[in-house]
Parts: C-alpha cells; sequence; structure tokens
C-alpha cells in the first residue's frame, strides 16, 4: 500500500524521472538470484531494474518517463566547491572512479542499452549527476504535468513541491512496489521543515556524511530544523549571525562563524541544478521498441525474457 499524506491534494504523477542508479543499486543488492546468462555474466540488476520499471508503469500509468543518467557522478564543481564531497567513494588511488562490485558494473551498460532499445529516454548531461538532470527536466516541465521523482536518496526531498505537483517517489524503506510518495506534509511530520527548499537548507547545516559534507560542528539535524523554522532561510540566519543577534550566542555562535566558508559553498553542492544541458527530447511513452533487433539481441544474449517481456506489455507493447 502506498503511503501518502492526509488531506494532501496533489495530483498523480504524469511524469516519472526516475534517479537509474540509485534503482540498479537497489536491483542488484535487492534481487537475490545471482542468475548468470549463458556466457556466465550476472543480470540481476538488469533484471531487477526492468521489473521495476515495469512496476512503477502499471502503479502509476504515466503519459512520459525517462531514466535519468550520471554522466559525471562526482562533478568538478561540487569537488571545487567541497573537495569532500564524496571522496570516500573514490576507489583507491582514483580521481574518479567510483567504486562499485565488478558484479554490478559489467551490468550497466546493459541495462542502459536494453532500456534505450525499448524506447525509454535515458537522459544524461556532460558534467552533471542524474540529480541535475532530474532537476533541470523537473523545471522544465512541471508547469505543463504532474512530476514524480523516484529514487532513494533524501537528496532529492529538496524537489517537493505540492503547489508545483512535485513529488518525490521514496523507495528506500519500502522498495518500488510500495514506495512512499513524499509531499510537504511529510517533510514537515518528519523533518520540521515545511518546503523541499527548506530541506535543502537543514541538510546543508546538518551535513551528510554519507556525502562527504561536514555540515557546522554541533549542529544536528532537529537544530538545524529549530533554526530554519525560527529564522525562515538560510539566508536569514546568516544574516542574523552577521548583524549580531543576541539570541545566537555561546558555542553555537561560534560554530556558525566558524562554519561561514562552508555554508558558502554548500549550495553549489547540494542544490540540484536547473538549467544543465539536457537535450530536449519527447519523454511520451513508446509505442514500439525502439531497437527491437537490439532488444531481441539482449533477450537471447542474457536470457532477458521474462523481465523484458513484463517491462513491454506495461508499456502497452506487444511483443
Amino acid at each position: 500500500m502506498t503511503t501518502t499524506s492526509p488531506g494532501t491534494a496533489v495530483a498523480p504523477p504524469q511524469l516519472l524521472l526516475l534517479d537509474t542508479a540509485s534503482l540498479y543499486f537497489r536491483a542488484f543488492y535487492g534481487v537475490k538470484d545471482l542468475r548468470e546468462a549463458p556466457d556466465g555474466t550476472p543480470t540481476n540488476a538488469v533484471r531487477g531494474l526492468l521489473d521495476m520499471v515495469a512496476t512503477l508503469l502499471a502503479r502509476f500509468s504515466p503519459s512520459e518517463l525517462a531514466c535519468c543518467w550520471d554522466d559525471d557522478w562526482r562533478p568538478d564543481f561540487r569537488v571545487e566547491a567541497i573537495p569532500s564531497y564524496k571522496s570516500h567513494r573514490l576507489v583507491e588511488g582514483s580521481q574518479d572512479k567510483e567504486e562499485a562490485p565488478p558484479e554490478l558494473e559489467v551490468q550497466v551498460p546493459i541495462l542502459r542499452r536494453a532500456l534505450e532499445a525499448a524506447g525509454i529516454p535515458v537522459l544524461g548531461a556532460p558534467g552533471y549527476e542524474a540529480d541535475d538532470v532530474i532537476g533541470t527536466l523537473t523545471a522544465r516541465h512541471r508547469d505543463r504535468l504532474p512530476v514524480g521523482v523516484v529514487t532513494g536518496d533524501r537528496d532529492l526531498f529538496q524537489l517537493v513541491d505540492d503547489a508545483a505537483g512535485v513529488t518525490v517517489v521514496y523507495t528506500a524503506k519500502q522498495g518500488v512496489r510500495d514506495a512512499e510518495e513524499i509531499h510537504q506534509a511529510d517533510l514537515q511530520r518528519r523533518y520540521a521543515v515545511p518546503t523541499g527548499r527548506a530541506y535543502a537548507e537543514m541538510s546543508m547545516l546538518r551535513g551528510d556524511t554519507s556525502d562527504g559534507l561536514p555540515g557546522v560542528k554541533g549542529i544536528g539535524e532537529k537544530t538545524a530544523a529549530a533554526l530554519i523554522e525560527e529564522y525562515g532561510t538560510l539566508a536569514a540566519l546568516r544574516e542574523a549571525v552577521d548583524g549580531g543577534d543576541p539570541a545566537i550566542k555561546g558555542a553555537r555562535r561560534s560554530n556558525l562563524e566558524a562554519g561561514a566558508a562552508y555554508l558558502d559553498a554548500a549550495p553549489r553542492v547540494v542544490l540540484v541544478a536547473q538549467d544543465a544541458p539536457v537535450a530536449d527530447v519527447p519523454l511520451t511513452l513508446p509505442r514500439e521498441p525502439a531497437d527491437p533487433g537490439t532488444l531481441q539481441q539482449l533477450v537471447e544474449t542474457y536470457d532477458l525474457g521474462s523481465p523484458v517481456g513484463r517491462l513491454l506489455a506495461a508499456l502497452g507493447i506487444q511483443p
């Protein structure tokens, strides 16, 4: 059963934007059947991802869909702002290669080819992460139709906007089939912040060890949320610190002053781009495979008949 907020009146998403890496990592670790293709290639992430897309199509019946891609998982502009950004995920001795199981790495090109051959847009942008592709497509299309961002990453909660019809379909806790739809009321209930932007500013103050963001010393999630609630925005809080607001004193003042350089840089890292150079292509669901020959080759080479069949059925395409 889908969990939603009581009283929330947000139209069901008609455009689904998939954080593809988030989903295929989940598929890799969640699909325990490490069945191999005839040539010995593992296929659990491929099969799992295709099944996830089919499940999302069946559940939401969107009219449009895009799989958003990390052309650069650790962009230079973010590393220049905060050098520790995702540094703990680097392969030892590398400056740009993300540590990932080889059994997953070999499957990523296969699953991309399968999506593209089926006719589903796979969109990235040079020098940007999938999050930025999602932010850009959301900004581009949200005035036209309701948007659902499918991800297991809380960073994208910053895009939640009830008035604009933008929700996050959050897969981290309950998987794709029973993923929660996150609205502003959920942000208020869980994190004591009223909007997606407030969530982002709270997370800048709090930091995020999973992304290598230090945050401001001594300020955890509850304190960060309380400060955003009291001052309205991070900019207003910082103005209060600089202006000598007597309500901010002692260690809290010292820590906020010491964290000024970090807070200068944090928005460039935390906020997703809304103007990445993402190709402007139709996102409507395909009526037939874009490359049936390649799709059939993948089915035969990697024994993907069942998941490809389920995906095509969910798209309404006759095999």
